[in-house]
Protein backbone atom coordinates (compact mmCIF):
# COMPACT_ATOMS: atom_id res chain seq x y z
CA UNK A 1 0.00 0.00 0.00
CA UNK A 2 1.30 3.41 -0.98
CA UNK A 3 1.94 5.80 1.91
CA UNK A 4 -0.12 8.96 2.19
CA UNK A 5 1.19 12.51 1.91
CA UNK A 6 -0.41 14.67 4.58
CA UNK A 7 -1.31 17.90 2.83
CA UNK A 8 -2.84 21.02 4.33
CA UNK A 9 -6.33 20.15 3.05
CA UNK A 10 -6.28 16.37 2.74
CA UNK A 11 -4.21 13.28 2.12
CA UNK A 12 -3.11 11.78 -1.18
CA UNK A 13 -0.78 9.01 -2.23
CA UNK A 14 2.30 10.02 -4.24
CA UNK A 15 0.71 8.14 -7.17
CA UNK A 16 -2.45 10.25 -6.92
CA UNK A 17 -0.39 13.45 -6.79
CA UNK A 18 1.48 12.35 -9.93
CA UNK A 19 -1.76 11.55 -11.75
CA UNK A 20 -3.30 14.89 -10.76
CA UNK A 21 -0.25 16.85 -11.93
CA UNK A 22 -0.22 14.97 -15.25
CA UNK A 23 -3.96 15.58 -15.73
CA UNK A 24 -4.01 19.34 -15.11
CA UNK A 25 -4.49 21.26 -18.38
CA UNK A 26 -1.28 23.21 -17.80
CA UNK A 27 2.46 22.62 -18.06
CA UNK A 28 4.18 22.95 -14.69
CA UNK A 29 7.86 23.29 -13.87
CA UNK A 30 9.37 23.84 -10.43
CA UNK A 31 12.76 25.38 -9.68
CA UNK A 32 13.96 25.15 -6.08
CA UNK A 33 15.45 27.95 -3.95
CA UNK A 34 18.92 27.30 -5.38
CA UNK A 35 17.64 27.79 -8.98
CA UNK A 36 17.80 24.07 -9.77
CA UNK A 37 15.10 22.48 -11.92
CA UNK A 38 13.62 19.71 -9.78
CA UNK A 39 10.30 18.93 -11.50
CA UNK A 40 8.30 19.31 -14.67
CA UNK A 41 4.91 17.84 -15.49
CA UNK A 42 4.94 14.96 -17.91
CA UNK A 43 2.50 15.39 -20.77
CA UNK A 44 2.42 16.82 -24.25
CA UNK A 45 4.06 20.10 -23.34
CA UNK A 46 3.85 23.50 -24.98
CA UNK A 47 7.57 24.00 -24.37
CA UNK A 48 9.44 20.71 -24.58
CA UNK A 49 11.32 19.46 -21.53
CA UNK A 50 13.65 16.49 -21.41
CA UNK A 51 14.66 14.51 -18.32
CA UNK A 52 18.19 15.93 -18.58
CA UNK A 53 16.94 19.33 -17.27
CA UNK A 54 16.32 17.82 -13.84
CA UNK A 55 19.21 18.87 -11.62
CA UNK A 56 20.36 21.66 -13.94
CA UNK A 57 20.40 25.36 -13.10
CA UNK A 58 17.37 27.00 -14.69
CA UNK A 59 19.60 29.66 -16.23
CA UNK A 60 21.19 26.91 -18.33
CA UNK A 61 17.79 25.83 -19.67
CA UNK A 62 16.98 29.09 -21.48
CA UNK A 63 18.36 30.77 -24.58
CA UNK A 64 21.11 33.29 -23.83
CA UNK A 65 18.81 36.20 -24.75
CA UNK A 66 16.33 35.14 -22.01
CA UNK A 67 18.75 34.52 -19.13
CA UNK A 68 18.68 38.16 -18.00
CA UNK A 69 14.90 38.05 -17.67
CA UNK A 70 15.07 34.74 -15.77
CA UNK A 71 17.61 36.26 -13.38
CA UNK A 72 15.46 39.39 -12.89
CA UNK A 73 12.39 37.31 -12.02
CA UNK A 74 14.27 35.06 -9.58
CA UNK A 75 15.96 38.03 -7.89
CA UNK A 76 12.61 39.82 -7.42
CA UNK A 77 11.02 36.64 -6.04
CA UNK A 78 13.89 35.95 -3.63
CA UNK A 79 13.91 39.52 -2.32
CA UNK A 80 10.14 39.52 -1.84
CA UNK A 81 9.75 42.45 -4.23
CA UNK A 82 7.44 40.44 -6.51
CA UNK A 83 5.26 37.35 -6.19
CA UNK A 84 4.29 36.77 -9.84
CA UNK A 85 5.50 37.43 -13.37
CA UNK A 86 3.29 36.99 -16.40
CA UNK A 87 3.83 36.73 -20.14
CA UNK A 88 1.77 35.75 -23.15
CA UNK A 89 2.60 35.15 -26.77
CA UNK A 90 1.10 33.92 -29.99
CA UNK A 91 2.85 31.11 -31.79
CA UNK A 92 1.70 28.85 -34.60
CA UNK A 93 -1.85 30.20 -34.30
CA UNK A 94 -2.04 29.44 -30.56
CA UNK A 95 -2.24 31.91 -27.64
CA UNK A 96 0.08 30.84 -24.81
CA UNK A 97 -0.18 32.24 -21.28
CA UNK A 98 2.90 31.82 -19.05
CA UNK A 99 2.96 32.65 -15.35
CA UNK A 100 5.68 32.40 -12.75
CA UNK A 101 4.89 32.27 -9.03
CA UNK A 102 7.17 32.66 -6.03
CA UNK A 103 6.63 29.64 -3.78
CA UNK A 104 7.00 30.40 -0.09
CA UNK A 105 6.71 28.36 3.08
CA UNK A 106 4.37 29.24 5.97
CA UNK A 107 6.93 31.72 7.33
CA UNK A 108 7.25 33.47 3.95
CA UNK A 109 10.68 32.05 3.15
CA UNK A 110 11.33 31.68 -0.58
CA UNK A 111 11.33 27.98 -1.52
CA UNK A 112 11.36 28.20 -5.31
CA UNK A 113 9.63 29.26 -8.48
CA UNK A 114 6.63 27.60 -10.12
CA UNK A 115 6.18 28.07 -13.88
CA UNK A 116 2.70 27.44 -15.26
CA UNK A 117 2.11 27.55 -19.03
CA UNK A 118 -1.26 27.07 -20.67
CA UNK A 119 -2.60 27.14 -24.20
CA UNK A 120 -5.62 29.42 -23.73
CA UNK A 121 -6.61 29.72 -27.39
CA UNK A 122 -10.02 28.10 -26.90
CA UNK A 123 -10.63 29.74 -23.53
CA UNK A 124 -10.19 33.20 -25.06
CA UNK A 125 -13.01 32.45 -27.51
CA UNK A 126 -15.64 31.67 -24.85
CA UNK A 127 -18.62 34.01 -24.65
CA UNK A 128 -21.90 34.10 -22.78
CA UNK A 129 -22.68 31.23 -20.42
CA UNK A 130 -22.70 27.46 -20.64
CA UNK A 131 -24.36 26.28 -17.47
CA UNK A 132 -25.62 22.84 -18.47
CA UNK A 133 -23.67 19.80 -19.59
CA UNK A 134 -23.98 19.27 -23.33
CA UNK A 135 -21.77 16.52 -24.69
CA UNK A 136 -23.51 16.40 -28.04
Amino acid sequence: MESLLNLKTGRLTPGQVDLILRTLPVDISFVDQSDTVVYYSEKKRIFTRVPAVIGRKVQNCHPAKSVGIVEKILKAFKSGEKETAEFWLETEGRFIHIRYFAVRDEAGKYMGCLEVSQDVTEIRQLTGQHRLLDWE
